[in-house]
Formats: structure tokens, sequence, C-alpha cells
């Protein structure tokens, strides 16, 4: 029997590292990178656009794949500006700086749809509405977090770039709220003006690592908390009578301590400095006190429409007994309740259910109760007790939701599921599933981050 003889691969048709290939771009990837193809495979280019013509260099070819540096755009989308930002390239915080806002909420949507087409496979057309966006998008940011460090002997605060530790000066952020930015500058140059010692990671000396501002849209009430590697601080009174001089609009004054090797922020202690423990804000008639490492919305403009549209969805009459799945500290459930016979919310972290319950009190919401546990496992308990939810709100991370949950969701059978996710992949996998038994209604994204590829999206879903 005859060997097949096997077609010499042409070495034209091999994309290979530093080859510089032009590429028409189709649509934006996920984390804000221009999509398109060359030879069949799919290119990722960061910085180029929808509709444009890139010439890239190949950094990393894979099997199906490859990554590509923008070189120069032939030609350029209608979309594309000047940037705002003067360390928007280096930083790294935002990825859409360089496109209107037109075309931000327009890509964001494409994002949702491309995700949908790939994860769903239904003859039904879905009903995926424009994308909700700011009048200003700008100055949304309630909360900010920045590493502390030093440059040619100056205090600096900032962001590491993508890939690097060297620590990019970002404290007068275009996102973030002026109040938040103007906490970070004094905050900094009182330290280095007292002299405290900065936390160097390399040779693990120092003291302070990290500074957070954070402050109330609705109560103006801010916030600063300085994270820490050790309990003390060299010369905190001089430090506290200093910052309390310099920004008397402070109300929270706060220490965290993290004295470990690791990515994260806080640290499991956190004590008072000066001041108050918590700070005040509002969403609508919703009251919330918020401590240094409760999770709150961080543009609450946004959060309104968000919140707003998962009340549409839900479509309560008042009599409703509602399950917020991953309630966290009670933000939609208690949106929520003023509507609803019954709200009953579920988290696993022990913290947020005391903060929700906390929050339904000082807002006097009593048809509110949040309990401690893992949806998948209390809502067929509920069930074999007799009680049936009529709608459940699942806002999971961006992981999506376990699928122990959906399969729970099949078998307990609410009327709507509220599907709030900052995910399109996840969320549209999650759907894929449920579609064996409810029917996907509308999808309303809603772009809760401005200048970042980052796109939220409330589903209604039907039992069919």
């Amino acid at each position: 029997m005859s060997e097949m003889k096997t077609k010499p691969l042409n070495q034209k048709d091999v994309m290979q590292v530093g080859q510089v290939i032009m590429v028409t771009i189709k649509r934006l990837g996920i984390n804000g990178e221009g999509v398109g193809y060359y030879k069949k495979k799919i290119v990722f280019i960061d910085g180029a656009l929808p509709g444009e013509v890139a010439v890239a260099e190949v950094k990393k070819v894979e099997k199906n794949l490859a990554y590509a540096e923008l070189v120069r755009v032939k030609e350029k989308s209608p979309h594309r500006i000047k940037p705002m930002c003067p360390v928007y390239h280096e930083c790294g915080g935002c990825q859409l700086q360089h496109m209107n806002y037109e075309g931000q909420l327009q890509s964001k949507k494409e994002l949702v749809v491309e995700a949908f087409s790939r994860y769903m496979k239904t003859d039904k057309p879905l009903v995926i509405h424009e994308t909700l966006g700011m009048d200003h998008p700008w100055s949304y940011r309630n909360k900010a977090q920045l590493q502390v460090g030093l440059a040619n002997g100056k205090v600096i605060t900032g962001l590491f770039a993508a890939g690097t530790h060297q620590l990019i000066d970002i404290s007068d952020c275009p996102i973030q709220h002026p109040i938040t930015n103007q906490i970070v500058q004094t905050t900094r140059d009182v330290l280095e003006q007292l002299g405290i010692p900065i936390y160097n990671e390399r040779k693990r000396t120092g003291v302070i690592r990290t500074v957070v501002a954070r402050v109330g849209f609705q109560t103006e009430n801010a916030q600063l908390t300085l994270v820490t590697v050790s309990d003390e601080i060299p010369k905190v009174k001089e430090l506290i009578l200093e910052l309390r001089h310099r920004m008397p609009f402070v109300q929270s004054i706060m220490q965290n301590i993290n004295d470990k090797k690791t990515s994260l922020i806080f640290g499991d202690r956190t004590k008072v400095l000066w001041g108050e423990a918590t700070i005040d804000e509002k969403l609508g008639e919703v009251q919330f006190s918020l401590s240094p490492r409760a999770f709150f919305q961080l543009n609450p403009e946004q959060t309104i429409k968000l919140y707003s549209s998962v009340r549409k969805a839900a479509g309560l009459t008042g009599k409703e007994l509602v399950v917020d799945a991953y309630c966290g500290v009670g933000t939609i459930g208690l949106w929520l309740a003023p509507d609803a016979g019954e709200v009953r919310g579920i988290e696993v972290i022990q913290e947020a259910v005391e903060d929700a319950r906390h929050n339904a009190k000082q807002s006097g919401i009593s048809n509110a109760s949040f309990y401690v546990g893992k949806a998948e496992q209390l809502l067929p308990q509920w069930v074999k007790q007799g009680l049936k939810p009529n709608v459940v709100v699942v806002d999971p991370p961006r992981t999506g939701c376990d699928e122990q949950l959906l399969r729970a969701l099949l078998s307990v059978k609410p009327k709507r599921i509220v599907y709030v996710s900052c995910n399109p992949s996840t969320l549209a996998k999650d759907c894929s599933l449920l579609a064996q038994g409810y029917d996907i209604k509308w999808v309303q994204p809603v772009d809760m981050f401005p200048q970042t590829a980052h796109v939220e999206s409330v589903t209604l879903l039907e039992k069919r």
C-alpha cells in the first residue's frame, strides 16, 4: 500500500514572530483589543479599532490565534480620538480612551451580541438593546486604590504598568471623582513632607503600601484608608493632624494592616485612626454604611440605571417573593424590596450579610432578610419547606454562576430569572444552559465603566 503524500507547507502560509502583517479589524475583544483575521488565524492587536486597517508586528503565535503589536494605522476609524489622559498608554487602567464615546457604546453592545452568537445556538432572534451610557463619561469612580512608591526620591501614587513593577503616577486620574484625586494627592504630599517610610516590596522595608480614597456621591462623605505592613505608623499623630488640617471634609481616617506578600489590597485587620469607622452613601432611597472593605458599586450614577433595569425585568407587583442569589451587601435586594412582597438574600460571606442586614435596618426596610450560605443549597431547602420564589436575581462574579445553582434554578422553576452580568461570555454560557427551561426576553447592556472594555448587562429570562 503506497504512502499518502502530504502537501508541503508553504512558508508563506506560516505566521512567524517578528513578521509585519496587515489586518482589517472586525470588532473589539473582551479586553478592548482589536480583533481581525490573517491567514485564517484570529489576531489580537491592542490599540486597534473596529473598521481600521492595522499594520502590526506579530509577537506571539499559537495554534489558532496570534497576538500582534500595532505599528501604525493605515486606515483610521471615524471613532478614533486622542486620549484625554497623558499616561493612558502607560497606565493600562483604561483600554478605550482612544475611541469616542459613541463608538465605545456601540462596541460594548457588539461584545454582548458576539458572546451570545458564540455560545447560544437558537433560531429565535435575541433582543439586545442599545447600551445605556453616561452624559458625562468621566469623573465617575467613587473609590481609588493606589499603590505608594518612590521615584527619584519623590513619593508617588499609582498603578503598576501592565506586566511590570514600574509604578505609573495616576494621582490625577480623569475617571476618578475629583475628591478621591484630592485625597490621594494630599496624602501623598503629607507622607513625603513627614518622611514616613514607604513600603518597598523587594526589600520588604517601609510601612505605607497603599492609599485608598472613597467618596459618597450623594452624601459627599469622604474616607481615607492607609494600608500598612505593620501596626505602627511613624509620626502617626503628626500625620493625622496634618491630614485633618488639609482635608477638613474627610470624616474617616482608617488604617488596614496587610503584612502578607500578596497582590490583594486589604489585610484582615482594620482600625480607626480618627473619626468615624464608616461613611454614609445613598442609592435612591436606600442608605448604606461603608467600611473600607465593604463592596459598593464604583459608578453610582450608572448603578441606578443598572438596578432600574433589574427592577423593570423583575416586573414586581408588590406580592412576589424575590431571592437575590449573590446578594453581597444587599444593594439589589434592598433596591427591589419596596416593590416586592418579600426579599431573601443569600451570600457566602458572613461580613457582607451583616452589612446587608445593617443597611436594611438603616433604610427602614422590613421585608428583606439575608442569609449566609450557598444559593444552590438554600434555594432547594426553602422550596421543600413550601417557599417558592417568583423571581430570582443572580449577580455572580466574572466566572459566572455555579453550575449547581443553574441546575437548582431549572429545578425550582421561578417565573422569572434576572441575570446581572459583568462578563458577556459567562452570561451567554449560563443562558445556554438555562435555555432548557427559559426564554431570553431581552438583554440590556449598561456602561458601568466608561473608557474601559468592561460591559455589564441585565438579562430577563422567563419560564417557558
